[in-house]
């Protein structure tokens, strides 16, 4: 499990409600190494993201990710590119055991956990994305992308989509 901070000096993580959190449920939340990319990215940045399914129609999947674009795109906007580019994002490791699935992407504790280690920064962010082959789209807006990637047969994930631009409009 793993979890992903801009703090490399956390030594116990403690079960919290976020601000933004649908349950009133404390947690320690996390994720696997099939869901990590999502946080490759500074904290506070927007991000929407698609991916391939099963279930993905050809038009779909030629629509949003586009000719020679893999199977998965992330896009943000042009105002965090700076962000993404010089933010350092270190990757804590959890014994797997301590969670346990909410939903499709996260895992979650409700007791304190503590890092099997120190954490580890991720690196170029940027490199990152282009080693797992996943597309990165720098956009003006989000909007007009996210209003077309939930109306598809894409898997999909809007991660602070409340810290992007207005839609235009």
């Amino acid at each position: 499990m793993l979890h992903f901070s801009e703090d490399p000096t956390i030594t116990l993580f403690e079960p919290h409600v976020a601000a933004t959190a649908r349950q009133r449920e404390a947690y320690v939340w996390a994720v696997d190494d099939r869901n990590a990319p999502s946080y490759w990215f500074p904290r506070q940045c927007p991000r929407a993201m698609a991916w391939t399914s099963p279930a993905t129609l050809t038009v779909d999947r030629d629509r949003i990710i586009g000719a020679g674009g893999g199977e998965r795109v992330h896009a943000i906007e042009y105002g965090w590119l700076e962000a993404l580019r010089t933010t350092t994002v270190f990757a804590y490791r959890f014994a797997a055991d301590r969670f346990r699935p909410l939903g499709e992407a996260a895992f979650v504790a409700t007791e304190p956990v503590e890092p099997l280690g120190p954490p580890e920064p991720v690196g170029d962010l940027l490199a990152c994305h282009a080693e797992a082959g996943i597309q990165l789209r720098v956009l003006p807006n989000l909007w007009d992308f996210w209003d077309q990637v939930i109306v598809s047969t894409l898997d999909f994930s809007g991660i602070r989509m409340l810290n992007a631009l207005p839609p235009r409009g």
